[in-house]
C-alpha cells in the first residue's frame, strides 16, 4: 500500500506557469481522481507524479520518499493510457508478460501472474488472441492487465475509457471499481468526465487553471461545495447558477433576478446592496403546488422525457436557461408557462468572487 503526497508542486514551461503551487495527500488505498476541463492541469500533473514530467519547484514524495529526480522506471507505478499502447505483434497474453520477461523473472511467475491478471479482467479466452482481434473495451482491459502484473506501488490512469462508446464506459467503470475493491491499491485517475469522477472516487480532486479548487469526497463536493467553479462542474445535468442583487427583505433578505425575488433568511457575509449568484440544482427545483406561492414561472422550451424521469429546459426573461430534473412522467409540453419554488434547504450562495457564503439556507 502506498501514499503519496505534493508539496508545493510547480510546473512551468518556459515563463508560463501550469501548475501552481499544489498541495495534496493520495492516501494508501485510496482511489483518487483528479477532475477539470480540459487544459486545467489534471494530466500534466500525473505524468508529473508518474516521473514522465519535472517538477519545476516543489516535492513529490511516495512512500516518504522525495522521488523528484528518480525516473519513472525506478519509481514502482503503472501507467495506464487512453491509446492502450499495446504492440499489435503480440498476443494479450505476451502484450502482458512482456515487461515481466525483460526484467528476467521466472517463467513459472510470469505465467502465474498473466494467468491471475486475465481471471480478474474476464480475458482468459482471449490470451492468445492478437490486439487486433480484440474489442475497444477488451484492449483495455489487456492494458489494465499489463499494470497489475507488474504489482505496482500504485496505479495511474490517464482517460483510459475516453476512446469507448458510452456503453463500454459504464460497463469499465463497474470493471474498474471492482478491480480497486478486489486488489485494494491506490489508483489515481484523470478524466474530464465528472460522471465517471463521482462513481469511481474515494477523493475527488478538482483542478481549474493548474489550481485545486476543493478536494474531498464526491458527496462533500456534491452536497457542500466551495465556490461555484465546483458546484457548477459538479453534478449533471449542471446546477442552475444565477446572478442576482441582494434587498433587505422581511426578517431576511431577497436575492432579485430578472424580474423574481427570491425571499431567504439573513446569510452571513451578505448584506442589501451585494452583488450575489444562487445555484440550485435541477432536481431542487420543483413545480408550486396548487394555490401555493411560486418563487418564478418559467416558459418550458424543450422537454426529454425518459420513462423514468423528465428534463424540462426553460426560459425566463433575464436568466439563463433553467434546467428541471423531476423523477416520473411529466404532463408538461414545450411552450407551457410553469410556476417553479426553489428547496431552501438545498440553495447555494456564493459571493460576487464566487466563493461558497451558504449551501443551504433554511426554510
Amino acid at each position: 500500500m502506498t501514499d503519496i503526497r505534493l508539496k508545493q508542486v510547480k510546473k512551468a514551461y518556459g515563463s508560463v506557469e501550469v501548475i501552481h503551487g499544489i498541495d495534496l495527500e493520495v492516501n494508501s488505498g485510496e482511489f483518487c481522481v483528479f477532475v477539470g476541463p480540459s487544459g486545467c492541469g489534471k494530466s500534466t500533473l500525473l505524468r508529473i507524479i508518474a516521473g514522465l514530467e519535472d517538477v519545476t519547484s516543489g516535492d513529490v514524495e511516495i512512500d516518504g520518499t522525495v522521488v523528484n529526480t528518480i525516473p519513472a522506471s525506478e519509481r514502482g507505478l503503472a501507467m495506464v493510457f487512453q491509446s492502450y499502447a499495446l504492440y499489435p505483434h503480440m498476443s494479450v497474453y505476451k502484450n502482458m508478460a512482456f515487461g515481466l520477461e525483460n526484467s528476467k523473472m521466472p517463467r513459472a511467475e510470469i505465467d502465474k501472474r498473466v494467468t491471475e491478471a486475465a481471471r480478474m479482467l474476464q480475458l482468459e479466452p482471449y490470451l492468445q488472441r492478437r490486439p487486433k482481434a480484440l474489442s475497444g473495451g477488451q484492449r483495455q482491459r489487456v492494458a489494465i492487465g499489463r499494470a497489475i502484473v507488474r504489482d505496482p506501488k500504485a496505479f495511474l490512469f490517464d482517460e483510459p475509457l475516453s476512446n469507448l462508446d458510452a456503453e463500454l464506459r459504464v460497463a469499465m467503470r463497474k470493471e474498474l471499481a471492482a478491480l480497486h475493491a478486489d486488489i485494494g491499491g491506490t489508483m489515481i485517475y484523470v478524466t474530464h468526465d465528472q460522471v465517471e469522477a463521482m462513481t469511481l472516487a474515494d477523493k475527488i480532486v478538482v483542478l481549474q487553471a493548474g489550481e485545486i479548487k476543493q478536494a474531498g469526497t464526491p458527496l462533500d463536493l456534491y452536497n457542500k461545495p466551495r465556490n461555484a467553479f465546483v458546484a457548477g462542474f459538479i453534478g449533471s445535468p449542471r446546477m442552475n447558477i444565477i446572478e442576482a442583487k441582494v434587498e433587505a427583505g422581511e426578517g431576511g433578505l431577497i436575492l432579485r433576478a430578472g424580474g423574481f425575488g427570491i425571499s431567504i433568511p439573513a446569510v452571513a457575509d451578505l448584506e442589501p446592496g451585494d452583488s450575489c449568484s444562487f445555484g440550485i440544482r435541477p432536481e431542487h427545483l420543483d413545480m408550486a403546488p396548487e394555490g401555493a406561492t411560486a418563487d418564478m414561472t418559467a416558459k418550458v422550451t424543450q422537454t426529454e422525457q425518459l420513462g423514468g424521469e423528465t428534463y424540462l429546459y426553460c426560459d425566463t426573461e433575464g436568466l439563463p436557461q433553467i434546467t428541471i430534473h423531476r423523477p416520473g412522467q411529466l404532463a408538461v409540453q414545450a411552450g407551457q408557462d410553469v410556476a417553479l419554488v426553489i428547496d431552501r434547504a438545498q440553495l447555494h450562495i456564493f459571493d460576487a468572487q464566487g466563493q461558497t457564503l451558504a449551501n443551504g439556507v433554511g426554510a
